[in-house]
Formats: structure tokens, sequence, C-alpha cells
């Protein structure tokens, strides 16, 4: 049981006066600091989030509007650019980077009252399944310090789990809420891409690249949801918000009825036994709940981690192209000349699973190779887009595990970069098509969580977080 209320109930009390942002704001931070050892978050913003309480604990006073978050505390993931603390995205490359403005969902989660506390720790800029690639720290699992929080958004669920804010930011390029959220216990929610604006978010591959939520229930999920989605100049691919919003507390979302696909490959020999045995139950309790279960087969789903895995790496190569050592961030001081600087910069700034992502991406792309990988990569990609719109006709939703394993132990991956992007293989094709998925704690293995993954076609945000509202009650 978290110490948290919900967040509507947080914002009634600040808006009321019975409870103040300040204390809320000491709260947060003292169980940050009080459950340091599990290394979740890289930095605080206590100065500007104890002014923040401040204005708006006297905005309360004079009886002035304070927003649906008031007073709220929420961490971000270090990729988000935010006042108050260096944003870094846990690379050496970028320590000690001020960033000049705010991300565009910073911007919109404040003008509602929210507070960001702190900033926490990730896999560098994205790269990984288990935050174990930060350059500064290693994030341990709230339930078995021996094993890791999942990546890349480890530090958020870690923190949401540990109880040191109500909701925390992430990022979901190829399941980085979805798999932490899964191995900490919490809910963990990817958009429709382009449904939240990126703005003020480090790329990594800019073609999947979305924001994701991490919280204790779905109904503060699909609030925070709710007040950033929407269309933002600064990021291109955006989309118009749905006209009814996205808070499930304001709808009453039934079971019954709805046609939820059960996934093939996703319930093979290689999961778990005790995974399989765990989302079988799960579904179970579905069907008794009146949905409807079906068998759902999508033949190329063996080929996304693959396809994934190219696309995504090329992608890197590109963006983390302007980490040069020359504009911003970390500059090697011993270089006798530019290309010296370029080369020392990169080499010392930037951390194994970086390099050897920029060099997947610059092979695949370069000439001779592109055609016989980058390309058909992109083909097989169309391919799963259809295969999940034909499967969307006979179904309503699809579903089936997060990962195939309960949160493996530290250290245990880390010599093995395949066998760890192995721990996305049921996550990268729901950011590959572009569409809606969330994992909502299922059950438990050994004291460790097991998420449910549900998924949507694309812009169904609001049914889909209708639907894991109703299921996740079954689960509690």
């Amino acid at each position: 049981m978290s110490v948290w209320p919900s967040i509507v109930e947080i914002a009634r009390q600040v808006q009321s006066g019975r409870l103040k942002a300040a204390e809320l704001v000491d709260r947060s931070l003292e169980a940050i600091a009080n459950k340091n050892d599990y290394k979740a978050i890289i930095a605080t913003t206590e100065e500007r989030a104890r002014k923040r309480a401040k204005e708006i604990d006297e905005c309360v006073r004079k009886g002035q509007k304070v927003g649906k978050l008031a007073g709220v505390p929420f961490i971000a993931k270090d990729n988000f650019l935010v006042f108050g603390a260096d944003t870094t995205a846990a690379s050496n490359i970028l320590r000690g980077f001020d960033a000049p403005y705010q991300a565009t969902v910073i911007a919109r989660l404040e003008a509602e009252g929210a507070i960001c506390v702190a900033k926490a720790n990730l896999d560098a800029f994205g790269h990984g399944a288990s935050t174990e690639n930060s350059d500064f720290m290693v994030t341990k699992n709230p339930h078995d310090k021996t094993r890791v929080a999942g990546g890349s958004s480890g530090g958020s669920a870690a923190a949401v789990v540990l109880d040191m804010a109500p909701f925390a930011l992430g990022t979901d390029t190829g399941g980085s809420t979805r798999q932490p959220a899964s191995f900490a216990g919490c809910v963990g929610y990817k958009p429709t891409y382009g449904l939240i604006s990126r703005s003020g978010v480090i790329a990594m591959a800019s073609s999947t690249d979305t924001i994701g939520t991490l919280a204790r229930s779905v109904e503060d999920a699909s609030l925070v949801i709710d007040v950033m989605a929407g269309i933002d100049s600064l990021d291109s691919v955006t989309i118009d918000k749905d006209a009814a919003g996205y808070d499930t507390a304001k709808t009453d979302y039934k079971l019954k009825g709805n046609r939820i696909g059960l996934i093939k490959e996703y319930m093979t020999d290689d999961v778990d036994k005790g995974v399989r045995k765990v989302i079988g139950v799960a579904v179970t309790k579905l069907k008794k709940a009146g949905a409807e279960i079906k068998e759902i087969s999508l033949p190329s789903l063996p080929l996304s981690l693959a396809t994934y895995y190219i696309v995504v790496p090329a992608e890197i190569s590109s963006n983390l192209s302007r980490y040069d050592g020359q504009r911003y961030g970390y500059s090697y001081k011993d270089a006798k000349d530019l290309e010296a600087s370029y080369n020392k910069s990169r080499a010392t700034g930037f951390g194994y699973e970086a390099k050897r992502r920029i060099m997947i991406g610059t092979y695949v792309l370069s000439s001779g190779y592109y055609d016989a990988y980058y390309k058909q990569a992109q083909i097989v990609r169309t391919k799963l887009i259809n295969e999940f719109n034909n499967a969307f006709k006979e179904v309503d939703f699809l579903a089936g595990p997060v990962t195939p394993t309960t949160a493996f132990k530290v250290g245990e991956n880390t010599k093995d970069p395949l066998k760890m992007y192995l721990a996305d293989v049921m996550t990268v094709a729901a950011s590959l098509v572009g569409i809606p998925a969330i994992s909502i704690p299922a059950g438990t293995i050994q004291g460790l969580p097991v998420g449910l993954q549900l998924m949507a076609p694309q812009r169904q945000d609001r049914v889909l977080l209708g639907l894991a509202r109703a299921s996740e009650d079954l689960f509690a």
C-alpha cells in the first residue's frame, strides 16, 4: 500500500488548504534521501521545488486557481530538460549540462500545479533494459536489491514503487516504461506515437520515441496522460488529443463484451513457465469478468526484435552525432586539433552501449549494407503494421506478458548484449507499429512482480486506459 493518496485526492487537499504543497515536497525529498541506497535518483531539484511549493501554497491562501495537479510531486527521467538540476541522460558526455529551456510536458505539468522534485536514473540515453548502462550508478529493484529495476526507465519505476513521488515520467522507445514497470511492480504506459510532445526530451530513435508515465494506479497514470497529451508546435509529429480526454476517473468502463486477443507468439516455451502461469490466471479473470478471449497469431512477431535492433541503432547513430564535444556537454581538453577533439570527446564521453549502437547503426546505413539491412527492416516493419491492423479487425485489444522473465540479477546479462536485448522481445513490436500499450501488475513469482501487457489500435488510448483501469481491480 502506497503512502501517497491518489493524485486527485492530493490535489483536492492542496486546493482546499488542508494540505500544504510544501509538506508534500518535504515528504518526497525525505523519501528520496532515506532510500538513496536503491540508486533511483541522479539529482534533486530541491531549491526550485521548494520555491514552487511556496508559490502554490500562497496562491491557495489567496483563493487563486492552482490546477488539477496542485502540489503533486513528481520525478522526471534524466533525459527530460528540467530547470533546477543538470540534464545528463545518465551519460558522461552530458555531465554538467544545464538545460536552457524545459520540455513541453514539464511545462504542461507545472501549469497544472505539479512539482518536479528530482531526476531519475536511466540507461545512458535510454540504451538498455536494466539501468546498468547508466554512467553513474545501477538502480536496484525495490523488491530485491540483488536484481535490476529494468530499463531504460528503471530509476523512474523504482522511485514510484519506493514512494518517492506519486508518479514519474519515463520514455518508451522499445519498452522502456512497460518493462521496468513489470519488473518493479507499477503501472507503465506507452501512448500512441505522437500523442505526447517529445520537445525538450533527449532523442533516442525518433520514429519510435514516446513519452511514458509510471504510477501506482491506472487512474493516476491516465490523469497525467490527460494533462500532457495534445498537439505541440515544437514537435511536428504530435496529434490531436481525444476530445473526451483520458482521465479514467471520469469513465465507467466495463470488461464485458470486449474482445481480447491473447498473442500466441508471446506464450511459447521461450517464456518462463511462472510468467506464463501468472498471465494465464490474469486472462482467466478477464474472461470471468465478461471479456471474450481469443488466441491471435501475428506471424512476423519473431522478427520484431531483429527489426528493432536495425531501425533503432540507425536512428541512434544519427541522433548521437550532435554530441561532438564542441557545442555543449563534455569536451576533451587536451586535444591537439579539431579532429582529435571530436574523436577524444566521443571516445571518452560515450559509454560502451552507446558506442555499440552507434557502430551498428552506422554499419546498417552504410553503402552496400543499407538495402540488405535497413531497407529490409523497414519492409518487415510495414508487414508488422499490417498484421497488427488485421488482428484489430478480429479483436478490440491484444494481451500478453511484458517480459519473458521476472527481474534478473544485477550483472547477469551485462557481458552478453544479445541476451540483454532479449529482455525487450515482447515490447518492441508495439513501438515499431506506434500503438498504445500498458503494463499493469498481474501477480508475482516468489515475490517478484509480473506485468500484463495490453495493447490497442492507434489513437485508442482512451479505451485502452479504461480497459486497464477495469482490469487492474481484478488483480489487486
